[in-house]
């Protein structure tokens, strides 16, 4: 089965740093943040290629410099046109796939590739998703009655009321041949575009990481105030 990292987001969120590196190169522990999720992928004897597209005529050169002629890694040119349209591009990579997965590069979390797989196929959907319905907040609350402070509880972790979604996807290769259908699009977006038809028709599933750690690893800032999070992900993961 083949990984596809999309590693090619402007960083809007991650600037100044993403002015001078593009995101997937963020440092965590004197490493960019793409070494762990391709070491990580790559630790699962299912996994047998990784696709990373990004800008390579751009910052994301410096991916490509990083990694070098390492076995069963491939480079793609970013499209330009989009996250779904981004797989169009490497379709004739994918042509020969049941399923693949789809890791948006700024996702940290140890996931488990292969009952992800399972769950996906048991489900018989077209598209799963990773989500989770625990967060541990950043912030303080409080329990208040009345107007009066009860109790407080720093940072706890909260029971969501809606399934939050994560960068991570196992896709079924009717995937490509929807994105097709809209290939005259400039654009093609995968949630938008795609996704949000596939729900309506009940073909999308919902993995749960239940305690699995993640983290939305957009600047260095968030990685940093949040690193005990990203050393237990790392943990989690192996590396």
């Amino acid at each position: 089965m083949k990984a596809v990292i999309l590693a090619g987001g402007k960083g809007t969120r991650g600037k100044p740093y993403t002015e001078y590196f593009p995101k997937a190169m963020t440092p965590i522990n004197g490493r960019p943040l793409i070494d762990y999720v391709v070491k990580y992928l790559k630790s699962f004897d299912i996994v047998d290629e990784v696709i990373i597209i990004s800008d390579f005529k751009g910052l994301g050169g410096q991916i490509k410099n990083y990694f070098g002629n390492q076995k069963n890694i491939i480079f793609v040119q970013d499209s330009q046109s989009g996250t779904g349209g981004d797989l169009l591009h490497i379709s004739d990579n994918l042509k020969d796939e049941s399923e693949f997965v789809l890791w948006f590069v700024d996702n940290l979390c140890a996931i488990d590739i292969k009952k992800m797989r399972e769950f996906f196929r048991d489900k018989n959907s077209s598209a799963c998703i990773a989500t989770r319905t625990k967060r541990k907040e950043e912030t303080g609350f409080a329990t208040v009655e009345n107007g009066i402070v009860k109790e407080f509880k720093e940072k706890p972790v909260m029971k969501l009321q809606l399934s939050e979604c994560l960068g991570i996807y196992m896709l079924g290769k009717d995937i490509i041949k929807r994105i097709k259908s809209k290939q005259k699009q400039k654009e093609i977006n995968l949630s938008y575009d795609i996704l949000q038809q596939l729900s309506k028709e009940g073909k999308i599933s919902a993995f749960d990481i239940g305690e699995k750690e993640w983290i939305d690893a957009e600047s260095p800032m968030v990685l940093e105030r949040n690193e005990k999070t990203v050393k237990k992900i790392i943990k989690q993961m192996g590396l």
